[in-house]
């Protein structure tokens, strides 16, 4: 081997080198940007990839609540169960079991997603079916939901008495057949 191959497999060996330790550096700096970026992914983003799953989530105040989930919101979910619907608010939401590994970005969303817990409670209100509303210190009320404001429900209950029920102590509202 003369002097200009030797100098080229050095050449060739230096190369090699400086491409293992970029490789090294940059898998450092995707592991590092790929953090930072899952940082801001959000419980609604995780569930709304995980449509149509069978999911269990464990209530504050309520407990273990399975079903297919049906819809998710920026700040409730809709999980059918195996005899009813439940309208969760995900502040109430301790764990959940069977959520897609992927979360959706709430860009992707359509604009029916990006509708709030108070729009989803207001179309069960409109129905006129009884409920059972679970708050998330175990309280639970029977009754209708009549009307939404900005931060409760009016709920009338069997006994024809109106009760105002604050929606940051709503872990999950029931629909009841």
């Amino acid at each position: 081997m003369d002097w200009d191959e030797r100098l080229f497999a050095f050449l060739d060996d230096l190369e090699q080198q400086a491409e293992a330790l970029y490789d090294a550096d940059r898998a450092g700096e995707l592991a590092d940007r790929s953090r930072s970026e899952y940082a801001g992914v959000g419980l609604a983003s995780r569930l709304m990839a995980s449509v149509d799953a069978q999911i269990t989530l464990d209530l504050v105040g309520v407990g273990p609540v399975g079903g297919v989930l049906q819809r998710v919101g920026p700040d409730w979910c809709l999980v059918h169960g195996a005899t009813q619907d439940w309208v969760i608010r995900l502040a109430a939401v301790a764990s959940v079991d069977g959520a897609s590994a992927r979360a959706v970005p709430e860009i992707a969303w359509s604009p029916v997603a990006r509708l709030g817990l108070a729009s989803a409670l207001r179309r069960l209100a409109d129905t006129g079916r009884p409920c059972r509303l679970h708050a998330t210190d175990g309280t639970v009320r029977d009754g209708v939901l009549t009307r939404v404001g900005r931060d409760f429900v009016e709920v009338v209950t069997s006994a024809d008495r109106v009760v105002l029920l604050a929606l940051g102590v709503l872990a999950a509202v029931q629909r009841r057949s």
